[in-house]
């Protein structure tokens, strides 16, 4: 679960910004709250509103730039690429920050980072409760030490162990994370005990899921999906409530040299299947056309499957195949969000994603969100939407404190707070006070008397 992230100095965001998913004084909709963990809950769900260009796409950029760089890393001999925020002279030359407070494996840690183009200043790990706070790791490139690695050394009391830690910790690039290093260079073969670091890694690869407006999500329990499994039956019926029209789906086999891709990307998928230690490891594919491919890996041979939607034909027993490239716009969005409920009712899953609503009707965003939080009482699982549609700014679906604002000020700075800042009524409408203006984060028009070059 994400208990918080704050970010300064970073594409729109000159200030430290504080995105919270603790809850407030509000007693109502309990069930929104996650179980305590060492003290500490969360908000389960989250919905940021703003204008355009006010900031909100740049704090899911900022919360995925953390991940790919964890994750990802950075080549030695290269800049790390991000874009600090450039209407202040100031920041031009300062360095950037970023935050995440984390709630993982029955454990709270706070991560971060100082960085600048060139190299990593300071990276610190702390696990924390609700009244204190204990350092994992701690490093600061001012210092001569560099690294503060006591808390990990006397965890590991071996002598190889410790001089194997000190020995990644100086070997780490100035331009790269320590997590990451931890992560490429098989630390957890040669040590005992480093599960707070892999803990957060693990956080970040496993549950932590970025999703932009052009993304497919066809990971987590897709790659589960196969003909006559519950899975299966769990999406037809999923598709059934949201009123598709599709009466089921099925994988049709077909042959893998017939697959219209370039043969590097084919060249790729065998490569990955060769490398898969499971015999039914599976690659999934979206093509530009929309079309969904499942290949796996049987007895040597590559099996190659696409994903087909069956629809009813009126006056007949049989039904009829459709690709998805035949569905709809709002159909495929459907699509691709069924798994992302399943894996959020899985448990254990957070997801922020932008601009959920495109392509879907207002009823039908709603209803995602309501689903997931009428399901997820004994779940800990987080849903966090940067969006335009106001049809979920009601407090019969969300907390005061679940409501964010992201305004942009004269200077061009992103700032960020909460309803809960605000002298609401539990019980008051919000939308129309919003669509007016109060709560600022709404497009600021001119004066159309001013224009001058329209007829």
């Amino acid at each position: 679960m994400l208990i918080r992230f704050s970010v300064e100095n970073f594409l729109s965001f000159k200030d430290r910004v504080l995105f919270s998913m603790i809850p407030g004084k509000s007693l109502l909709k309990p069930l929104h709250k996650s179980h305590y963990v060492k003290g500490i809950s969360t908000l389960k769900a989250a919905v940021i509103f703003g204008a355009n260009a006010s900031g909100k796409s740049n704090l899911v950029k900022a919360i995925a730039f953390g991940r790919n760089l964890i994750l990802k890393g950075t080549k030695s001999d290269q800049l790390i690429e991000f874009q600090n925020f450039r209407l202040d002279s100031k920041s031009l030359v300062s360095n950037s920050r970023i935050e995440y407070e984390i709630q993982h494996k029955g454990k709270n840690y706070a991560y971060g980072f100082i960085f600048n183009k060139y190299q990593i200043e300071e990276e610190w790990l702390f696990e924390i409760n609700k009244k204190n706070e204990t350092k994992i790791f701690e490093r600061n490139s001012k210092n001569q030490i560099g690294f503060d690695l006591e808390s990990l050394l006397k965890k590991n009391k071996n002598n190889d162990e410790k001089q194997f830690l000190q020995f990644i910790a100086k070997g780490t690039p100035n331009n790269q994370l320590f997590l990451t290093e931890v992560r490429t260079r098989k630390v957890k073969e040669n040590v005992s005990d480093i599960t707070d670091l892999l803990n957060v890694i693990d956080w970040f690869q496993n549950v932590l899921n970025v999703v932009f407006p052009d993304d497919k999500y066809k990971l987590g329990v897709t790659s589960e999906l196969r003909d006559g499994s519950k899975l299966q039956s769990t999406f037809e019926e999923l598709l059934e409530y949201f009123d598709t029209g599709i009466n089921g789906i099925c994988l049709e086999k077909i042959d893998f040299d017939s697959v219209e891709m370039p043969s590097e990307i084919k060249k790729d998928i065998e490569n990955d299947l060769k490398v898969s230690k499971k015999e039914d490891g599976r690659v999934i594919l979206v093509s530009p056309e929309n079309m969904t491919y499942f290949f796996s890996k049987i007895k040597g041979k590559i099996i190659a499957e696409k994903f087909m939607t069956k629809h009813k034909i009126t006056g007949s027993v049989k039904d009829t195949k459709f690709d998805t490239s035949d569905e709809s716009d709002g159909t495929n969005r459907i699509i691709d969000f069924i798994p992302v409920i399943i894996d959020l009712l899985q448990g254990e899953n957070v997801f922020i994603i932008d601009e959920m609503e495109r392509s879907l009707h207002p009823n039908l965003i709603y209803d995602l969100f309501d689903l997931f939080l009428a399901k997820s009482g004994n779940v800990n699982s987080q849903l966090i939407v940067a969006s335009h549609e106001s049809t979920l700014l009601t407090q019969k679906l969300l907390r005061k404190d679940e409501i964010w604002f992201v305004v942009k000020d004269k200077n061009g700075a992103s700032h960020m707070h909460s309803l809960e800042e605000y002298n609401v009524r539990f019980d008051k409408e919000i939308r129309k006070s919003y669509l007016l203006g109060r709560f600022k984060a709404v497009p600021r028009l001119g004066n159309r008397d001013h224009l001058t070059v329209l007829p």
